[in-house]
């Protein structure tokens, strides 16, 4: 057999990965190192040469957006559609188990996905039930509880208070929120992996069908599992299946929403006989910019052990920029980014990444300023916009009369003069007779518990729901809901938003155009038709809600695109700006403490810089305004773990490139530069009468009013002013 078009075109480690036997393989792949291809190569050879079945092969991802892209290039490498293959995210795939096993997990056929706004509204109902003081209990403070637990794989009856009660009540939150769950028939995405999870653990033979059915497992983005992810893989794998787990623990950057870098270091001893394959040749950046990177990663303790290297070329230094506020920080990466348009590059070939989302006020202010478009890149979302949740939410109801997320969402929207008192009624004779919000509004008609008036309100809305779904039995899905969009009111009612009304109303139509391209698309397979996923709409809605969950980027036009660290992942640009290298903001001072926080805040560091292809500026601002008050600021400690040789610094305006300022000079020339209109120059040994003794080594301005730099020999580095500062050279 001609294999050639698998291997082709690879470097020998992407060869080996690509063809290695079926064993457990953990291919540590370096930023820019081409997991992807690998991945993709991958799964062709299984398929071609190793003669197993697309439908006994499943690879995980992390995003649909990921996954959407590595069946095309799959397809596209075999030339057919490999038909019964598995590939999807965790919670994607999780959601098709649970599916197709709905009875055994102990879940109505129907069941709907709670989207992160829907959970938050449960949970703020259950704390009007339990008489919970939102001030002091805060609803989104609950729920990240309820999520964190779900990815330890914990349900309430696992918890201990130990005496405490303010613990106990998040247990208790915890557990009325699963009732709720249970009662109407809704899962939140932790709750897909954990029920799932408990499914193949009280259902061995089901358990065992699956192990048998998959040959093969391929994990993308490894060091990004949690507990319960991983869990669930090793349970799936159990003693023969082989796993190849792609990752980078240098990438390993979400601590803080439950990922474990422990996963990806215990593999090999988790997994017996894994062999480890490293992707180290970097097809991104320059050399210098991977040098930077290996150096600073050196820094880092346990670490698995890799080197990218690149024949690319040894390109630019790194520039550092030294800004006396972050104003003047944001007006040289403004100035250093039209520069770059000047010349003939692409906006949106500009990135701007920052440590916290609080910086990119003043950013985005300079780029207005200076009339430059820029985008927010993860900004929000087309699934999660309020109109679309609104009108999904609709959609959710006329599918499933129980869902009580769906219902406590859209009940007075529009507004129907359904007071708070009557809602209260409702949710109190839910919670006593263990109903559904719906169904108890119906009794609560049938039984006159509600007045005249309360009924007169609540009534029309049932009506209208039963009404939409019978209009609805025999039109397109895309018909269905301009239907619902009609009698709803909800275009009426969001084009009364006298910012975002005609918006909100073009995405409400945008909508109807998404569900029709949906509808054309969609076929099920022959496990969905067997597992009775059969109804478009149903689809359609689980499709909304997983995507809802994804950071996909839009299509967008040329604009200078700005971007936390977290967010800029997975992406390149041949021009990067990091913005605000000072201690305490990068790393983070809730970090700086902890050991294994200032870690994963190098890693941190470590994905900005791999970001960039051909251009880095690294800047910091030696003053900043936090909380209303004015803060001197010093560099980054991951500023001087970059070999002095591989950066430069820049200031505007200067002719002449001087030695960074905050490493001590070394060069012969560094004492040739003077402050103009002075008697001082750079090098000079000076004495201030408080300070002590230090070395002069930066400047800016002259004559009297210039602005020196002094490496004071007891104090460090501080910034005068020549005319009020008494300086004595030596």
């Amino acid at each position: 057999m001609d294999v050639s078009h698998l291997i082709d075109r690879l470097n020998p480690p992407q060869r080996e990965a690509v063809s290695a036997p079926l064993q457990s393989r953990l291919v540590l792949a370096g930023a820019g190192s081409g997991k992807t291809r690998v991945l993709v190569h991958r799964i062709a050879w299984l398929i071609q040469v190793e003669q197993i079945s697309p439908y006994a092969i499943m690879a995980v991802t992390f995003t649909n957006k990921a996954a959407k892209e590595m069946r095309s290039r799959i397809e596209a490498l075999l030339g057919l559609t490999p038909r019964g293959m598995w590939v999807g995210t965790f919670h994607g795939l999780a959601h098709r188990l649970l599916r197709a096993h709905h009875r055994e997990a102990n879940l109505p056929e129907n069941f709907q996905i709670l989207d992160s706004d829907d959970q938050l509204r449960l949970v703020k109902r259950i704390c009007r039930e339990l008489n919970l003081d939102e001030k002091r209990w805060d609803p989104k403070e609950l729920t990240w509880f309820i999520n964190a637990q779900k990815d330890e794989g914990l349900r309430p009856q696992h918890l201990d208070s130990y005496g405490d009660s303010s613990w106990q009540t998040r247990i208790d939150v915890y557990k009325a929120y699963e009732e709720a769950c249970q009662r109407g028939g809704m899962v939140d995405f932790g709750e897909l992996l954990l029920r799932s999870h408990e499914l193949w653990l009280n259902q061995p033979v089901l358990l065992r069908h699956y192990q048998q059915r998959f040959q093969a497992l391929l994990v993308d983005e490894f060091q990004d599992t949690n507990k319960i992810q991983y869990a669930w893989l090793r349970m799936l794998a159990g003693e023969r299946m082989p796993v190849m787990a792609v990752g980078d623990d240098d990438q390993s950057i979400y601590g803080w929403r439950g990922a474990r870098i422990e996963n990806i270091q215990n593999f090999t001893s988790d997994f017996p006989g894994t062999e480890i394959i490293r992707l180290e040749q970097n097809y991104r950046s320059t050399d210098t910019i991977l040098q930077a990177a290996n150096a600073l990663i050196a820094n880092n303790q346990g670490r698995m052990g890799k080197q990218l290297w690149t024949d690319s070329g040894e390109g630019e230094k790194i520039a550092v920029y030294s800004a006396f506020n972050e104003q003047e920080e944001a007006r040289f990466i403004v100035e250093q980014a039209e520069k770059w348009a000047d010349q003939g590059g692409m906006r949106q070939e500009v990135a701007i990444l920052y440590r916290s989302n609080a910086q990119s006020r003043v950013l985005e202010e300079a780029l207005v300023r200076a009339g430059v478009p820029y985008r927010i890149y993860g900004g929000q979302r087309f699934y999660d916009r309020l109109e679309i949740r609104n009108a999904l939410a609709y959609l959710r109801l006329m599918q499933n009369r129980h869902d009580d997320a769906a219902m406590e969402r859209v009940i007075n929207v529009p507004t129907r003069g359904i007071g708070s008192k009557t809602l209260e009624t409702v949710r109190d004779y839910a919670r006593q007779q263990q109903v559904s919000l719906w169904q108890a509004s119906v009794e609560a008609i049938e039984r006159r518990l509600l007045s005249g008036r309360a009924a007169g309100a609540l009534l029309p809305f049932i009506e209208l729901i039963n009404q939409l779904q019978r209009d609805s039995e025999s039109l397109a899905m895309a018909d269905t809901i301009a239907l619902m969009l009609q009698h709803s009111g909800l275009v009426e009612h969001h084009e009364k938003d006298k910012d975002k009304g005609e918006a909100r109303a073009e995405n409400l139509q945008e909508l109807v155009n998404a569900a029709r391209q949906f509808e054309q698309s969609w076929s099920p397979d022959e496990e969905d038709e067997q597992a009775g996923l059969t109804d478009v709409l149903a689809a359609f809605i689980d499709q909304a809600a997983l995507d809802a969950g994804d950071a996909q980027a839009a299509e967008f036009s040329d604009c200078v695109q700005l971007m936390t660290l977290h967010s800029a992942k997975g992406l390149e640009f041949p021009l990067v700006f990091m913005a605000g290298l000072e201690e305490s903001l990068f790393p983070h001072s809730m970090s700086m403490e902890d050991p294994q926080g200032l870690e994963e805040e190098r890693r941190l560091c470590y994905v900005g810089i791999t970001r960039a292809r051909q251009k880095l500026f690294m800047t910091w601002a030696e003053s900043r305004r936090f909380y209303g008050q004015e803060e001197r600021r010093t560099h980054s400690r991951f500023l001087r773990e970059i070999p002095e040789q591989l950066l430069e610094e820049v200031r505007l305006g200067a002719s002449i490139r001087r030695p960074l300022s905050f490493q001590r000079p070394t060069s012969p020339s560094f004492a040739e530069a003077e402050v103009p209109a002075t008697e001082f120059y750079l090098g000079q040994r000076v004495i201030h009468g408080t300070f002590g003794e230090g070395i002069l080594t930066n400047f800016e301005g002259q004559g009297p009013k210039a602005r020196v730099e002094v490496n004071f020999d007891d104090v460090g580095s501080k910034w005068l002013i020549l005319s009020m500062a008494k300086l004595q050279a030596l």
